[in-house]
C-alpha cells in the first residue's frame, strides 16, 4: 500500500475501476493522492503487479463486515412447556403457540405434563392432552423421545422436522 510498493512500474486501475495501463509507481502514487485515496497492490504476483486506487480503510471495513455477517448461527436450546391435566383451552392455545415459536427458531421443545395429588388417578386425561398437543404440532415437529412416567411427570421431547 502507498509507500510500501517498491517496484518501478505497476499496472494501474483507477478509482472507477477502469484500467489505466502500465504506469511508473511514482506517477500512480501521485494520482492516488490527487484523488484523496490510497494506492493498493491487489495482485502482487502478476508482472507488473496490479495496483488499484481505492479508499483502503473503507475496503478493510467492508471486508471485516462481510466476514462477521456470516457468523450468526442459532444454537438449538432446550425449551420446556409445562402442562397439567386440568389445563384449560385458552392456556393450552398459548402454550401451543409458544411451542410453535420455539420450534420455528430451531429449538427443541420438551413437553412436561405434571400431575399433582389425586390427579394421578386420571392418567388417561393427561395422556389424551399430551397426544393432542403432539398432534397439533405434527406439521412442525417430530417426537424425538417419549419417556415413561418419571414420578408424577410425563415428558416428551420434540424436534423441528
Amino acid at each position: 500500500m502507498n509507500d510500501r510498493i517498491r517496484v518501478r512500474e505497476v499496472r494501474l486501475i483507477d478509482a472507477e475501476g477502469r484500467q489505466v495501463g502500465i504506469v511508473v509507481t511514482e506517477e500512480a502514487r501521485r494520482m492516488a493522492t490527487e484523488a484523496g485515496k490510497d494506492l493498493v497492490e491487489v495482485a502482487p504476483d502478476a508482472r507488473p503487479p496490479v495496483c488499484k486506487i481505492m479508499d483502503y480503510g473503507k475496503f478493510k471495513y467492508e471486508q471485516r463486515k462481510k466476514t462477521h455477517s456470516g457468523k450468526k448461527v442459532h444454537h438449538a436450546k432446550l425449551k420446556e412447556v409445562r402442562l397439567r391435566p386440568k389445563t384449560e383451552q385458552h392456556d393450552y392455545e398459548v402454550k401451543l403457540r409458544h411451542a410453535k415459536e420455539f420450534l420455528a427458531k430451531g429449538d427443541k421443545v420438551q413437553i412436561c405434563l405434571m400431575f399433582r395429588g389425586r390427579e394421578m388417578v386420571h392418567k388417561d386425561r393427561g395422556e389424551a392432552l399430551l397426544s393432542r398437543f403432539i398432534a397439533d404440532l405434527a406439521d412442525l415437529a417430530k417426537v424425538e423421545r417419549s419417556g415413561p412416567y418419571e414420578g408424577k411427570r410425563m415428558t416428551v421431547l420434540l424436534t423441528h422436522k
